[in-house]
Order: C-alpha cells, then structure tokens, then sequence
C-alpha cells in the first residue's frame, strides 16, 4: 500500500475510536448520576487526571482505582456501579472492521496501540467473546501494545518510540491511525506516517487500497 507518496510496511491501530466504536460522553453522564458533577473534567479525550493516568499506565490497579474514585462518589455507591460507569464507553465493533484488519495484514505487518486500562480490556474481551466467539484481538495483530502493560501512554513520544523499537519498524514506513489529534502530533513528530480518522471508518478509508 501507498500512503502519502511512501510505500507502508507496517501499520499501527489505535484501538477506542479507530476499531472499536466508543462514547467519551456516556461516562461523564454516568458518574454525574454517582455524584460526580465534574468527571469530564478528569477524563476527556485530550488529556486526563493523574489518577486515570495512573491506571492507564499501570502504576495503580484496577481495585486502588475503584477504591479512588469511591471517594468521589455518593457513599452508597457500589464496586459494580462504578465498574458500569467506567465500562459504558465501551460500545460496539463492527464486524467489518475485522475483514479490513484481516485483509491489511495480508500484506502489512499490523499492531495495536492502545491507551487503556484492565477493566476495560476485560470488559471489552468479554464482548469479542460474545458476539465473535473470540476471547481477544491477539489473532489479528502481530503485537497488541496496552499502556496499562507497557507503563506509558500516548501522546508520550516514548510509547511511540518503544513500539518503533521493539518492533523493529522504519517509521517512514509505518502508517499509525488514531482518532485523538494530540496523538497524532506526537507520532508524526518522530517521523511517522499518520492518519488522524474523524468522522470516518477504517473500512472505507482502506477501501480499494489493500
């Protein structure tokens, strides 16, 4: 494949609003009904708190977060209340989206990179399993980089220069697609090729392409 004029060895997805459909806003109205009137501004798509970058880098588990947030939440707020908040982001994945990763992989070394967290991994591969009869996405990429594993987050340039890295990849020759344009910014700055996707679909963006 050619993006921009360069031949494309590799290409790396992000995972929330590239793959998988997500709502930034669905949580924000879920905690407001727990008693947080100001969640959005802790967790938005363009930055986050030191407690939700914590747990997406690992550096706190999933149950000293539920325990964090507790203390923002009315008293009689339950561990599954506050699980369900968090988890409605989440929404769905369509299936075609899956065809699109298979047939790039064809031809193209594919990875994802991710920030995210243990809840919702689990609640996410929880869903594959349902509706997919798959218990993760590890079958359709040759590497799945999580930030709560790996210990950073995008737009860090180290998570981005890690995977480079480990990887092995040119990143003149390496396509990252991502819906958060700070994210972009710092990929693009280490030389990557990139696609910022708004109000687009990984399956027509690849259509005739691969």
């Amino acid at each position: 494949m050619i993006y921009d004029g360069q031949p494309i060895d590799a290409i790396i997805f992000d995972l929330g609003g590239v793959i998988l459909n997500i709502d930034y806003q669905l949580p924000v109205k879920a905690f407001r009904k727990l008693g947080i009137e100001d969640f959005s501004n802790h967790f938005s798509q363009a930055a986050q708190s030191s407690l939700l970058d914590d747990y997406e880098t690992g550096r706190i588990s999933s149950e000293e977060f539920i325990e964090a947030i507790k203390g923002f939440v009315r008293p009689e707020t339950t561990k599954e209340q506050i699980v369900e908040a968090w988890n409605s982001i989440l929404l769905d994945l369509p299936e075609q989206r899956l065809f699109t990763i298979e047939k790039a992989a064809e031809n193209h070394r594919i990875f994802l990179l991710s920030n995210t967290n243990d809840l919702h991994i689990e609640s996410f591969n929880n869903y594959l399993l349902s509706e997919f009869q798959l218990p993760s996405l590890e079958p359709f990429f040759e590497q799945l980089y999580l930030s709560y594993e790996v210990g950073l987050r995008k737009p860090d340039a180290r998570i981005f220069e890690f995977v480079l890295q480990d990887a092995g990849l040119d990143p003149l020759h390496t396509l990252f697609i991502d819906d958060s344009i700070q994210h972009i910014q710092s990929a693009k700055e280490l030389g990557i090729l990139t696609h910022h996707l708004v109000q687009e679909d990984i399956v027509t963006l690849f259509e005739d392409k691969l």
